[in-house]
């Protein structure tokens, strides 16, 4: 598993608490479709309309017409995305910003970004990390010229909206606009979300090393076809169940364990091997190619999946890899 990192300065300052001031992460707490509208679209039109920037629009698909509806753009300066598949694995969602900030950030601009990464009905693994995602973000954006306001559903659990407070310098609630006096280190947000992870019951156990991966592919064919996996989706499992074992071999003690098993309507594969983390970062930002880092495998298995899992243990590095069999339409 990848360990190889370039050395960070990670976060250490609070985000801006106006447009004005750099990097600004505010929360929008809505109770009504109406409140949601009049948050997101004041946000954009100060961007777009006022400023002349551009702005990436990025919530579940529901809303996406509507806002469309609401958000005259004759220069076509709004990116659209639905994030109930461009984020359904929130591990791909930074990489996604992230691009789109380095093509229009300059000294003369400042990229705007909405981001509804939660929404009711998400899952408590995706939204745990959902939640690292947010908290990530003012990692990735110290210091730069952006903004990205993340809406929250007031229904959402309680601890999801402590959480959000703890994340978000800047929260509106109500129409109000306030500083938040519960914001905390990103990274210690980051570790309340590295809760242990459930053990499966009678889960296929594979040892490998160098001289194994061919068989380990063998078995996760096999295995992947005898649960219903389609050929397509059985593809992307192989090759993002490879990106793993060949980092554990590459970078985790040579070695490592394989385990896979069916939970509810998804197969999981979790690699332990004796890898470090080093980059909260890491598979959040398309690789360079030429680059002699890390991060390469994990960002491959992020695209591949619907979710990824990882989990620093006191000797081991954990990763979860959980793939849909029945993957919602249009994925």
């Amino acid at each position: 598993m990848t360990t190889h990192s370039r050395t960070t300065t990670y976060f250490r300052q609070p985000p801006g608490r106006g447009p004005g001031s750099g990097f600004f992460h505010p929360a929008l707490f809505y109770r009504s479709e109406d409140e949601y509208l009049d948050g997101v679209c004041r946000f954009v039109r100060t961007a777009v309309q006022a400023r002349g920037d551009h702005a990436l629009v990025a919530v579940p698909g529901a809303r996406l017409e509507r806002l469309r509806e609401l958000l005259d753009d004759p220069e076509e300066r709004v990116t659209w995305l639905d994030m109930t598949e461009a984020g359904r694995n929130p591990g791909r969602i930074l990489s996604q910003f992230r691009e789109f900030a380095d093509r229009h950030e300059s000294s003369e601009s400042r990229p705007c970004i909405v981001g509804e990464a939660l929404w009711v009905g998400r899952g408590p693994a995706e939204t745990r990390e959902a939640l690292r995602h947010q908290a990530l973000v003012n990692v990735a954006f110290a210091g730069r010229r952006v903004s990205v306001l993340c809406p929250y559903d007031a229904r959402l659990p309680e601890e999801v909206l402590v959480q959000a407070r703890r994340i978000h310098p800047v929260v509106t609630e109500e129409g109000t606009r306030r500083i938040s006096r519960d914001f905390a280190d990103p990274l210690d947000v980051c570790r309340t979300f590295d809760t242990p992870l459930p053990e499966p019951t009678d889960p296929l156990v594979v040892e490998f090393g160098e001289h194994q991966l061919s068989l380990v592919r063998g078995e996760a064919e096999d295995w992947a076809s005898r649960c219903g996996l389609s050929p397509a989706r059985r593809t992307d499992w192989l090759l993002a169940i490879g990106e793993a074992t060949g980092n554990s071999v590459r970078h985790g003690g040579g070695q490592g364990t394989l385990r896979m098993w069916r939970a509810e309507n998804s197969l999981v594969a979790e690699i332990r091997d004796a890898g470090r983390l080093t980059d909260p970062l890491v598979g959040r930002r398309r690789p360079d190619p030429r680059s002699p880092h890390g991060g390469r495998g994990v960002w491959i298995m992020h695209q591949l999946c619907d979710l990824v899992e990882m989990r620093a243990e006191p000797r081991a590095l954990v990763l979860r890899l959980h793939m849909a069999v029945n993957p919602p339409p249009g994925t």
